[in-house]
């Protein structure tokens, strides 16, 4: 059976999660992803046909399935998004859809608290400054106190909430539906913190009821949702307008969510103070892209699940999600506790 193997994160990390992918026998076939739409047909009329996929951030539009198909059986999404694949066209041919939910949530939510104290406390404007031998001390703010806006309120989102109440911040949260399991983490949440080990910084937490209340009392806005064609642009020029004035705006989750112009508009006028992202639109950044050369940015690339700890669970659990669709005989039954 041929595999084609793109996630870069997958390939340059040794661990277990190779060892596996090794056992299944598989003919390996690599490239270097994420993959554009014509970047995978022409691997795919060079290289396949391919029993299965094992990927990334690569482009499976409809005219990649069907060109797959019927060959395909399996596309095993290393990490959780799915929006770079056309579902319906993957149903309607019977090609297997998996991704790794629950892997990496705490890794990419440490990467967003990164993004935030560099905003807050000036960081790579100060080490910049000292790698230059100037002593250029700058004053930045306290996260304790802040509200922090949550929009979204799944793993990443929880996460979040969990985390910075543990700072002292305020945490006020919006999620487009909402679950007795999301209430109940809400008032696990506000009962911890009402310890007495957390008075001499008092936090709460709230759910709201829509975005824009959400907006108008946040210091830090987060944004945690999946891209759908729905909230593409979430962000757009009105939403920010109904930001609080001078708000940071962190964005870990894809980079669609954001009006890119508008949001480059907004920290120009100093509506938006800061903004910290780890994903933007399209990525690899390119020269058109208007935050390149906005003030108060600061932007990864797209490494927010990138540690060697996050590599190898994903890993593992797109690996086992390939093989169970290719070869199930290769799983081993996981033993029910005593």
């Amino acid at each position: 059976m041929r595999v084609l193997v793109t996630t870069t994160s997958f390939l340059d990390t040794p661990g277990p999660h190779v060892a596996e992918l090794a056992a299944g026998n598989f003919t390996l076939v690599k490239a270097r992803g994420p993959l554009s739409e014509g970047q995978l047909l022409s691997v795919v009329d060079a290289e396949g046909p391919f029993d299965g996929f094992l990927v990334g951030e690569d482009h499976f539009s409809a005219a990649v399935l069907r060109k797959v198909h019927p060959h395909a059986k399996v596309i095993s999404r290393y990490g959780v998004g799915l929006d770079k694949i056309d579902l319906e066209v993957a149903k309607e041919l019977g090609i297997a859809v998996c991704n790794t939910p629950g892997v990496n949530h705490t890794t990419v939510t440490e990467h967003a608290f990164g993004l935030m104290f560099s905003l807050l406390r000036n960081i790579p404007e100060q080490h910049a400054a000292v790698q230059r031998l100037q002593w250029r001390r700058m004053t930045g703010n306290e996260l304790a106190g802040k509200t922090l806006g949550v929009l979204g309120f799944g793993r990443v989102g929880r996460e979040m909430a969990k985390r910075a109440m543990a700072f002292g911040v305020h945490v006020s949260i919006y999620n487009s539906s909402w679950s007795a399991e999301q209430q109940g983490y809400v008032d696990a949440l506000r009962a911890a913190y009402s310890d007495p080990i957390f008075a001499e910084l008092p936090t709460s937490i709230a759910r709201l009821a829509t975005p824009e209340e959400v907006l108008r009392v946040s210091d830090i806005i987060s944004l945690n949702m999946n891209l759908t064609k729905q909230n593409s642009n979430f962000l757009n020029a009105r939403r920010l307008q109904s930001c609080k004035r001078g708000a940071y705006v962190i964005n870990v989750s894809r980079g669609g969510l954001v009006d890119q112009r508008a949001l480059a508009d907004a920290l120009r006028s100093g509506q938006v103070r800061g903004f910290g992202a780890d994903v933007i639109e399209p990525e690899p950044i390119n020269a058109d892209n208007p935050l390149a050369g906005a003030p108060n940015v600061i932007i990864t690339p797209h490494v927010g699940s990138r540690t060697v700890e996050s590599i190898a669970r994903q890993g593992l659990a797109a690996v086992r999600n390939l093989v169970g669709t290719l070869r199930p005989e290769l799983l081993i039954p996981v033993k029910p506790a005593a």
